[in-house]
């Protein structure tokens, strides 16, 4: 006698309690994207800040710290109290908020943007090359805001006497030695690192999460939150294992020529060179242990909080070309 909740469905649209709010487009959407990026990075990255200090004395002190990770840990504990696990912590939570409003924004950006090019069918036939592409481009950006809080973090880790803080550190670099010497004589190692870093997170992440989706039985629009979290987080560990190998050898060049300034007159790719080959292939990846702990752990917990911030504030119009 009455029609089935199948039928009205089907021929009449049937309003949500959240009907009335419309979804957010454009600059607005790109926003959330930004914030959600931000929030994630901020955490995981400020959260593994005391791994990140010994992977760091590890890469510039190793005659000292040549036992492993967990002897490292009882080194600087011993040495400087628990309190110097937490050196750098401003800068880096700082740094990693702006960074990954770039990074994740961007990425949802320039992907968008590709996808508007070249048509959603030719775009999913090449989403790896855009996956690609569109980190790179984000994360060059990002590096910019990125790189004068890294050179502190870095200098307040190796010199722990240097300052008190990321507001006395960071002017004092200021002072000394000025923007370009300063904050950005690791630029280039920074994109040799981050660049390939991301390229690697982002495909890797992509194509894992397709492979998982495609694995279960149910699709991925009828997963319960909980199951998309799960699936963000096995993603992000196989994504962070390889990235993390991927931008090792870099990953120690910027350490150390963020540890003390370079003699007057010496460019920052002779600087690079020399330390290249000083370290050798076994010295450049010194520390590898703890940094594939740290990277794959943060790099988990950055996709799943990233999912999560997005369901959150319904910035879900992201378009999606996997298949």
């Amino acid at each position: 006698m009455f029609p089935s909740q199948q039928t009205l469905k089907k021929n009449f649209f049937v309003p949500s309690a959240g009907a009335d709010a419309a979804a957010p487009t454009g600059a607005n959407l790109y926003a959330r994207f930004a914030f959600a990026g931000a929030v994630c990075c901020a955490i995981t990255h400020g959260a593994m800040t005391p791994v990140d200090v010994v992977k760091t004395r590890i890469q510039l002190e190793p005659e000292v710290y040549n036992r492993g990770m967990i002897a490292g840990f009882r080194q600087v504990v011993k040495a400087e109290g628990a309190g110097a696990l937490l050196t750098g912590f401003g800068p880096t939570a700082a740094g990693y908020f702006l960074q990954g409003a770039f990074k994740f924004g961007g990425y949802e950006f320039w992907k968008k943007t590709f996808i508007d090019v070249i048509g959603v069918d030719k775009a999913r036939e090449n989403r790896t090359a855009i996956y690609l592409g569109s980190s790179a481009i984000a994360e060059f950006f990002a590096d910019v805001a990125l790189c004068p809080l890294e050179a502190t973090r870095i200098r307040l880790v190796s010199q722990p006497g240097f300052a008190s803080g990321l507001g006395s550190g960071f002017a004092r670099i200021l002072k000394e030695e000025g923007v370009a010497r300063g904050f950005y004589s690791g630029f280039g190692p920074i994109l040799f690192k981050q660049v390939p870093y991301t390229m690697a997170k982002f495909v890797v992440f992509e194509t894992a999460a397709e492979k998982i989706y495609a694995s279960l039985s149910t699709p991925k629009d009828q997963l319960a939150p909980s199951t998309v979290t799960t699936v963000n987080l096995g993603a992000g560990i196989i994504a962070g294992t390889a990235a993390a190998i991927i931008s090792q050898p870099a990953d120690t060049l910027l350490s150390k020529i963020n540890k003390a300034p370079g003699g007057e007159g010496q460019s920052v790719a002779s600087r690079l060179v020399q330390m290249a080959g000083q370290l050798g292939v076994k010295g450049l990846f010194l520390g590898l242990g703890p940094r594939i702990v740290m990277v794959a752990t943060l790099t988990a917990g950055q996709f799943a909080i990233y999912g999560d911030i997005k369901r959150a504030l319904g910035a879900t119009g992201g378009v999606e070309i996997a298949k």
